[in-house]
């Protein structure tokens, strides 16, 4: 599988209103639709696709606090749809609009922060675990299906330097929370200052916190073990592949449990377009046109129809494509409260500053 590169318009918020052009503005993950996708969608609508990128959700939801206006689709993922829901930035969906949404898997409907899915629909879904360079750490005779290999020093000591997490509070305190055998979603202050000595007494061996280029680096050999998406994993598998590193790349769940990640389409009330958001959406939820997600990004897909048209081999990895049994083990970072969320900012200025 070759990853498709993308080659969309990039521009900052505050260059949403010069376009004249009928265009579609779109803020969303890195490295996370198609390329031929979103040329299908501008060839359907007779319009431009313009991307902005985020790659944290705490940056998203500080830009959109902030003030930043003019997107016609947003996708976030589900705890930050809950927090957007409370604060009245989305419209809610014209279903009658999106007749594509009967090709949804039930499964993913419906959810708790969503019912009904009156303001969201599923896009795709990722899982958090290890990517590594297979090579390196079987010489070294060190195993990457467990959280220790970013937390434990005395597996760090082997590998000093060649190792990044993501810089994300959310993610990084839910990976040493389950190292210890907590929920990722457990907010005891004693259990959170427990995982704030965990990723202190880590952090000296690690290269960088990271969140935006650690595909790269994993690729080219800079790092041997990264923290990330299982999507960004699969495409840092397939570049190294491809280009002919003399290394493997693989990725594997942590055995001690990990976090599952359900991003969605969403319009905010300030969209320039709703109609085109509304087409947009559709058009994304057609089977074909959802398989680009998996095929091409790597990404896990609630849409059933698209099962059809997605690479067999890749609906066998377990970490795109959980089984029951993985799914059990596997859990969605939830809404925190203002006072929870004070609390992990304090512990994560903590762990930044020393």
């Amino acid at each position: 599988m070759k990853k498709i590169l993308a080659t969309l318009i990039l521009v900052g918020a505050s260059g949403l209103a010069n376009a004249s052009d009928k265009a579609l503005y779109l803020f969303n993950w890195n490295d996370y639709i198609s390329e031929a996708t979103v040329q299908a969608f501008e060839t359907s609508c007779g319009c431009k696709v313009v991307q902005d990128y985020y790659s944290s959700t705490e940056e998203m939801m500080a830009k959109l606090t902030a003030g930043a206006s003019g997107y016609d689709v947003v996708v976030p993922t589900q705890n930050a749809v809950e927090a957007l829901i409370q604060q009245k930035k989305l419209s809610e969906l014209d279903h009658a609009a999106l007749p594509n949404i009967k090709n949804q898997d039930a499964g993913f409907m419906n959810r708790s922060y969503d019912p009904n899915n009156t303001y969201s629909v599923p896009y795709a879904f990722t899982t958090t675990l290890i990517g590594f360079n297979e090579t390196r750490l079987k010489e070294l005779g060190i195993a990457a299906d467990d959280w220790g290999v970013i937390f434990d020093p005395k597996v760090l000591e082997k590998i000093k330097g060649k190792i990044t997490v993501m810089d994300d509070a959310e993610e990084l305190f839910a990976a040493a929370l389950k190292y210890l055998g907590y929920s990722a979603n457990d907010r005891d202050e004693t259990h959170l200052r427990e995982a704030q000595n965990v990723i202190k007494q880590a952090k000296p061996y690690w290269a960088a916190f990271n969140s935006s280029s650690y595909i790269k680096e994993l690729t080219v050999g800079n790092i041997w073990v990264a923290h990330g998406y299982s999507s960004d994993m699969v495409q840092a598998q397939s570049d190294a592949k491809d280009a002919g590193r003399a290394f493997t790349i693989n990725f594997a769940l942590p055995k001690q449990g990990a976090v599952l990640a359900l991003d969605n389409m969403v319009i905010p009330t300030d969209a320039k377009d709703k109609a085109l958001a509304h087409q947009f959406i559709n058009f994304m939820m057609d089977g074909k046109n959802a398989a680009g997600l998996t095929n091409d990004v790597g990404a896990g897909n609630p849409n059933a129809a698209a099962i059809a048209f997605i690479d067999p081999e890749l609906t066998k990895i377990n970490a795109i494509f959980p089984t029951k049994e993985t799914l059990a083990n596997l859990e969605t970072i939830q809404t925190t409260t203002p006072r929870e969320r004070r609390l992990l900012n304090k512990l994560w200025t903590e762990i930044k500053i020393n």
